[in-house]
């Protein structure tokens, strides 16, 4: 799922093509992108786009008359920017939405068969605000805020992190990312803290972020950005198991659990303990390495 760097870099592509141009036509190539009724699409033909902004891990088109068109990317959601006339580079299978500007044509594309992406048409402020599931958000909390929002629910810091009604715009590539820049075990529950490791969690949150998101923008060059993965290069621990730890050599370890999995160092972030993967552990039971060093 496309994260706050990603988000950030394509809000400003979009800010710099969209603000002030006309939406000419909505195609909806597929029939269950949409998931709102009203008000009906078509009271955005021949609007002006006004801003564009971020709710959560939502991009938001704003359109004259208080109508506001979400875009929900989910796992495998992604934009592609296109001169008027331009081909999309994708299949049709792949295509779920057409946006015809005057100046470009937008298109919404989905990877995978699993249909997960989505456009919500709201209108009005109140409607757009219900949308945000109120997280902090990460690069303008404050010390404070941050500490209190991780306090609030007794979570791992893996799941403090990726749930979005406590931080905003951070998933699993980025909570990897993060919880081993800050040297803390991902299942460390969050109200066992003390204060250095919130400050620690805080300023890797914010280093980890902002370090992406300059990357993108120099990536991009001005063009409009399209190799979003949550598989970078250069990724400390995220996406890179068995592969050494780019701080102390050490294999980079995981967890896996229902569809995911989590990445970490355990001589960085565990003291060099392993973490149970669920169902290796349960597996292997007594056979199960209890350290680094065990394997």
């Amino acid at each position: 799922m496309p994260e706050l760097p990603d988000l950030v870099v394509y809000i400003e592509a979009l800010r710099e093509r969209l603000i002030g141009a006309r939406l000419d036509r909505v195609l909806l190539v597929s029939p269950f992108v949409l998931r709102s009724v009203e008000p009906p699409v078509g009271r955005i033909q021949g609007g002006i786009v006004r801003a564009v902004e971020r709710v959560g891990k939502r991009i938001v088109l704003a359109f004259d008359a208080d109508l506001y068109v979400v875009l929900h990317l989910m796992i495998a959601g992604r934009l592609r920017w296109r001169a008027p006339g331009g081909k999309p580079g994708v299949g049709p299978r792949l295509m779920l939405a057409i946006f015809e500007f005057e100046n470009g044509t937008l298109f919404f594309t989905e990877a995978g068969s699993r249909k997960r992406a989505s456009i919500q048409l709201v209108r009005g402020h109140a409607a757009l605000a219900a949308l945000d599931p109120g997280g902090v958000e990460p690069l303008a909390a404050t010390l404070g805020e941050f500490g209190a929002a991780l306090v609030r629910e007794n979570h791992t810091l893996k799941r403090s992190l990726t749930d979005p009604h406590l931080v905003s715009g951070i998933g699993n590539a980025y909570s990897d990312e993060i919880l081993h820049a800050a040297c803390l075990s991902p299942l460390k529950l969050s109200r066992s803290l003390s204060d250095e490791e919130v400050v620690r969690l805080y300023d890797a949150v914010r280093a980890t972020l902002n370090r992406w998101i300059a990357r993108f923008r120099e990536e991009a060059g001005g063009r409009f950005p399209e190799k979003v993965t949550a598989f970078r290069e250069g990724m400390a621990v995220h996406g890179r198991f068995k592969q050494p730890c780019p701080v102390c050599g050490a294999r980079v370890q995981r967890i896996v659990y229902a569809s995911n999995e989590c990445n970490y160092c355990a001589r960085c972030q565990t003291g060099g303990r392993l973490l149970a993967d669920r169902s290796l552990s349960r597996l292997l039971r007594d056979d199960w390495p209890k350290s680094i060093d065990d394997l």
